[in-house]
């Protein structure tokens, strides 16, 4: 066992000394970061660090030609006898001459287009030529802080994991990723393995830097990259930029490299600015150097994003493929100020893989058993970027931190801090955790359920919550009540719940139940507290209709297999009518024609009921079908994140019995479909398809007929396509079928960003069109045209609306405003 043990160190040993290394620097002793070092003739290699140091790392001794490339620099090519390792070899970079020939200069024709249009013309022909690979792929991220706040919004920040110094400053962030990815062109697909990730500070060292999202590739018309944008070379780009040749150069083979500047036609649309390099009569991508604005991506928090990328020649398919890239971002908002950057390096790409029938699967990524374990000795010997002095200082401060802050006794001396009771905790809420045994306590607070209604008047809520944490894979309980007080009607209504999760694969979960509540007429539940709690007070309108339940209910729900989610629940209540107890508001009392009351059939009648006092017994069964659903497999847990080409499909049968008036019973069978389709250029097209039928007609309560979403705000705050703008809340119902469709395009800048003057606002044109059918009910329709995108600077969050209706010719206009916020 010692002499395995002895050979494996050794081993270990020779293959971290097998190292070439050294610093790049510029003509004035500036280190340079980014730059490509690899063996010539192949595509292997790796990238120095923020400090201008590298590690090449070789097998055998002997003589090389080992290249230093960069945009902007003169490629280095160094011819080296290696007799030993390590072997230490610095090298000077000098900035590269482009110029500009006198061909580009005299000619009429804009030479940049040209180009342009050579390399969309032959864009299908240069990705052909690595339509399917293997390879290494290298991810390294870290986000760093300046002058970090101490508190927001009252509330201690700590020291962000211990890596700040003596002014708040430092790294908050820092994670490495090695993996091995297959990818297939047509039709499209990617995998990745996991063989080894590390987080600073932390011990499942789970990073997310994950190769597909790193995959950002220009031949693509539009490239996600915080967003769709426009690709400089998709098929309409001239539409969205102007091009301008800056000067041309040679590479290291003799290849003349064009220069272009990109620049948008329109400084917000989703575009990029900088440079693209293109290899003469290849037409084929030899580097990128462009930004993109918080506004352009729609995320204002940040700045500015950076992305270089740099390929390099591949004699064995005559391609020219993506070796290195680097994104680099700041953030300036509400105090914090961040900047970072994300780095990937691609080595030992192999372009003729055979693939197997079951190579990709909806599977897309996995782990290697213990990826998330390996040790220092192995990283050194796996990593092709060198850490940085900061980098190095930042795991080991942060990994000696880990070890105490992992004891029971920093745990419980941190919850000593955080489990301060203070006097605004009864109103705001309180939380006692105990961090050690992965426990808590909560106390809810009056403020975070105080609403208003004219049944209960005034109301709010107390409650207590427990949960706990049994493992790391997603299993845990939690038990709670809540006690609901309103002060016109004088009633206590109690609620409790208990609910258990097995895993974070499947996500079984149990919860029951049971309790005295308000329950919305609709179960969609169109109207939300606080909105019905403000048109109350300030304008005299209440629309929120009610009911109370008493309950006792038991629901479980899991994904059963990949894509299908199976739910069930089985529920008993005596229901039971409510009338309005209070005639308070803040306006006059003859506003808007006074108070309704709570019959939503009848709003000018306040002694009957819509409905007698029953009990009555409801059975739920329902399947989501999300069809080739792709999904992240991590180390203890399954992150579904679907599939676009695809919609999702959703059934449901509701049976309702065991109610002492049988024609209160009844059988319904509900479908639901919806797809968001990504257009690319053309922005986002999305729709929604809902339908219904009872099995036997009946004469039911009102509560369980079907019910269409209605809306009567003029800022409403529901975002989904599943609700009407114009439609009154309880106007349409059915205890037969009925069936909806909502259908949206979002044109983003394709249309108004070829409008002169108009594409200068950067707004986004977004049309659509509602319908919705009920038995012994006309059909009611929806037309909508409206500017999304609207604001100021970066700050855009503001949607606005224009709604025609039309029920049995009856028509109706309205403006619509929401915030749209991603």
């Amino acid at each position: 066992m010692k002499k395995i043990t002895s050979l494996l160190f050794l081993f270990i040993s020779a293959s971290i000394l097998a190292q070439v290394k050294g610093k790049i620097t510029d003509s004035k002793k500036n280190p340079l970061s980014f730059v490509s070092v690899y063996l010539e003739n192949t595509v292997t290699g790796t990238t120095s660090n923020d400090s201008g140091e590298y590690i090449l790392n070789l097998t055998k001794k002997g003589n090389y030609t080992i290249v230093f490339q960069i945009l902007g620099y003169k490629t280095v090519k160094k011819n080296v006898n290696i007799i030993s390792f390590p072997f230490e070899l610095s090298v000077q970079l000098a900035e590269e001459n482009v110029q500009l020939d006198e061909i580009s200069i005299s000619t009429k024709e804009n030479p940049a287009d040209a180009i342009i249009r050579s390399v969309i013309a032959s864009k299908e022909k240069n990705t052909d030529k690595f339509s399917k690979y293997t390879a290494k792929f290298y991810s390294r991220g870290m986000y760093k802080i300046k002058d970090a706040p101490k508190k927001f919004l009252g509330q201690n920040m700590g020291d962000f994991g211990g890596g700040l110094d003596s002014t708040r400053s430092g790294i908050i962030y820092l994670s490495e990723t090695v993996s091995e990815i297959k990818f297939q062109k047509k039709p499209k697909r990617f995998k990745e393995k996991i063989i080894a990730s590390k987080v600073s500070g932390q011990d499942n060292g789970i990073s997310f830097n994950r190769a597909e999202d790193a995959n950002i590739n220009f031949y693509d018309n539009s490239v996600e990259f915080g967003n769709d944008l426009i690709s400089p070379i998709s098929t309409n780009a001239f539409s969205y930029y102007r091009f301008k040749l800056e000067g041309t150069f040679y590479d290291k083979n003799g290849k003349l490299i064009n220069k272009i500047n990109i620049i948008p036609k329109r400084k917000n649309d989703r575009v990029f600015s900088g440079s693209l390099y293109i290899v003469e009569d290849d037409w084929a991508l030899y580097g990128a150097d462009v930004s993109v604005t918080g506004a352009q991506i729609n995320v204002p928090i940040v700045d500015v994003l950076h992305l270089k990328q740099n390929y390099n020649y591949s004699q064995s398919n005559d391609a020219w493929v993506l070796i290195s890239q680097s994104i680099d971002f700041k953030v300036n908002a509400f105090g914090f100020k961040f900047d970072g950057r994300f780095s990937s390096a691609y080595s030992e790409y192999n372009f003729t893989p055979v693939y197997a029938e079951n190579t990709f699967t909806n599977e897309v990524l996995t782990f290697e058993k213990e990826a998330t374990e390996k040790d220092s000795v192995f990283w050194n010997n796996l990593r092709p970027v060198p850490l940085t002095t900061e980098e190095v200082k930042d795991y080991k401060i942060k990994d000696s931190i880990k070890i105490v802050r992992k004891s029971k006794k920093y745990l419980d001396s941190l919850d000593r801090k955080t489990n301060k009771f203070n006097l605004l905790a009864p109103i705001t809420g309180y939380s006692y955790r105990n961090s050690y045994e992965d426990w808590s306590l909560n106390f809810s607070g009056l403020i975070g359920d105080f609403s208003f209604n004219t049944v209960q008047g005034f109301n709010t809520s107390l409650g207590v919550s427990y949960s706990k944490d049994q493992n790391e894979k997603g299993k845990w309980w939690n038990a709670g009540v809540k006690v609901n007080y309103g002060f016109s009607d004088e009633r206590i209504r109690p609620t409790f719940f208990f609910s258990k999760n097995w895993n974070n694969i499947s996500r079984p979960r149990v919860t029951i139940s049971g309790g005295v509540t308000t329950a919305q007429f609709n179960d969609r539940n169109p109207i939300m507290k606080l909105n019905n709690t403000i048109s109350s007070l300030f304008e005299r309108v209440n629309y929120l209709k009610f009911y109370e339940k008493s309950f006792v209910k038991v629901s479980y729900s899991e994904e059963i297999e990949n894509g299908i989610y199976l739910s069930s629940s089985l529920e008993y209540a005596n229901r039971k009518p409510l009338f309005n107890t209070t005639n308070y508001s803040f306006v006059s009392q003859n506003k808007n024609g006074g108070y309704k009351s709570n019959n939503p059939l009848d709003i000018t009648d306040f002694v009957n009921a819509p409905f007698d006092e029953h009990k009555i017994a409801t059975l739920n069964v329902g399947a989501t079908f999300i069809f080739g659903q792709k999904y992240l497999s991590y180390p203890n847990s399954k992150f579904n994140i679907g599939n676009p080409k695809f919609p999702s499909v959703s059934v449901r049968y509701t049976k309702k019995f065991g109610a002492s008036n049988s024609e209160l019973n009844s059988d319904l069978l509900r479908a639901n479909i919806r797809q968001n389709v990504n257009a690319g250029n053309y922005g986002q097209f999305v729709y929604n398809i809902r339908g219904g039928l009872f099995l036997k007609k009946k004469n039911i309560a009102f509560m369980d007929y079907l019910q269409a979403k209605g809306n009567k705000l003029a800022f409403p705050l529901d975002s989904e396509l599943n609700s009407f703008g114009l439609l009154e809340y309880y106007k349409f119902y059915t205890n037969d079928k009925y069936a909806e469709a909502h259908v949206e395009h979002n044109f983003k800048g394709a249309v108004l960003g070829k409008v002169p003057l108009v594409n200068k606002l950067n707004f986004h044109l977004v049309g659509g069109a509602k319908t919705l059918f009920m038995a012994d009910k006309k059909p009611y329709t929806e037309y909508s045209i409206g500017l999304d995108n609207i604001g100021f600077g970066k700050w855009r969050f503001l949607r606005v609306d224009y709604v025609h209706s039309n029920y049995g010719g009856v028509k109706n206009d309205g403006l619509l405003f929401r915030l749209s916020l991603f």
